[in-house]
C-alpha cells in the first residue's frame, strides 16, 4: 500500500513534494488537476472548500485514480470527519485549527486501527484507492491487508495555524502518529497579531519567525513540515527553505486569474 501513496513516497525521499488545492466539487475538476505533470497530491478542502461528503468521496476516487495522493482537509478534527475521509480512500488527512498537544494525539487515535488508535473497520471502498501497479499486473488490495497497513500507509497532517499550537509545537510534534506539521499562514498570522491580509499578503518578520519555528520543530522531531502556498514562486521559495510538502495553487484562484487576465487581454484600448 505505502507505494500507492505518492506523497508518503516522496515524503520519505527527502524531496521537496509539490500539490494543488481543490476547492470546488466536481471529479472532473479532481482529474484536471491531478493530471498535472510533477504533481504528488491533491488536497481535496472540506473545510473551506465547496465540496460535500459525497463530493470528496468522488473526488478521493478521481484523484487516486491519476496515480496522485488524494488528502482530505476535514473540516475540523472530529473522530466522524476523520472516519469519513479515510473510509473514502484517502491517502492522508490533514486536520486545521489544532489548539494543543491534547488535540493532536485525538486526531492520531481516530486516525488509526488497533492498537495504536480507535479508528473502526467497515468501510468497502477505502482499499481500491491503494491499487498500484501497470494495467494487468494490478494486486488488489483486500480489506485485511488494509486494515494490516493503513497505520503505516496513511499521512497525517494537523494544521498549525493557532497561536495556542504555535506554544506547544515541539510538544504536538512529538506525538507518535502524526506525521507532517501543516502551516496555514493566513490564519497563523490572525491569531499571533499580524495578519498578512492586511498587508496584501506580505508577511511581517514576527510571522515568518513563527513559520520556521513550526519548520525547525518537524524537523528536529524527525517529522516532515508543509506549508500552504498560492503560487509557484512562493511555493519554490518555501521548498529551497526545507518544507517537504508544499501547496503550489488552487482551483479557485487560477480560474480568477486566468479569467481576468484574458479578460483584460481582450478588452484592452
Amino acid at each position: 500500500m505505502q507505494a500507492a501513496n505518492r506523497l508518503q513516497q516522496a515524503l520519505k525521499s527527502g524531496k521537496a513534494s509539490f500539490g494543488g488545492w481543490q476547492g470546488l466539487p466536481g471529479s472532473n475538476v479532481s482529474r484536471v488537476i491531478a493530471r498535472t505533470p510533477n504533481l504528488d497530491w491533491v488536497c481535496i478542502d472540506c473545510e473551506h472548500g465547496n465540496i460535500s461528503d459525497d463530493g470528496m468521496h468522488e473526488a478521493v476516487a478521481a484523484v487516486a485514480a491519476c496515480g496522485v495522493s488524494p488528502i482530505v482537509r476535514v473540516p475540523e478534527g472530529q473522530h466522524w470527519m476523520i472516519k469519513r475521509a479515510l473510509d473514502a480512500g484517502a491517502h492522508g488527512i490533514i486536520v486545521p485549527l489544532l489548539q494543543t498537544a491534547e488535540d493532536a494525539k485525538n486526531i492520531a487515535k481516530y486516525s488509526k486501527f488497533p492498537p495504536a488508535g480507535n479508528r473502526g473497520l467497515g468501510s468497502a471502498l477505502s482499499m481500491e484507492k491503494f491499487i498500484s501497479g501497470k494495467t494487468g499486473d494490478v494486486k488488489e488490495v483486500s480489506m485485511a491487508d488494509y486494515y494490516s497497513n493503513a497505520n503505516t500507509s496513511t499521512v497525517i497532517c494537523v494544521q498549525i495555524e493557532t497561536a495556542s499550537a504555535l506554544e506547544q509545537v515541539k510538544d504536538i510534534a512529538a506525538v507518535e502518529g502524526i506525521d507532517v506539521l501543516f502551516i496555514g499562514p493566513t490564519d497563523l498570522g490572525n491569531s499571533i497579531g499580524h495578519p498578512s491580509v492586511l498587508s496584501g499578503g506580505k508577511m511581517a518578520p514576527e510571522l515568518e519567525e513563527a513559520i520556521e519555528t513550526i519548520r525547525k520543530a518537524a524537523k528536529d522531531a524527525g517529522k516532515s513540515s508543509g506549508i500552504y502556498m498560492g503560487t509557484g514562486e512562493q511555493a519554490k521559495k518555501y521548498a529551497d527553505m526545507g518544507f517537504n510538502m508544499v501547496n503550489a495553487a488552487n482551483d479557485i484562484a487560477v480560474l480568477k486569474k486566468y479569467f481576468g487576465d484574458h479578460i483584460a487581454a481582450a478588452t484592452a484600448s
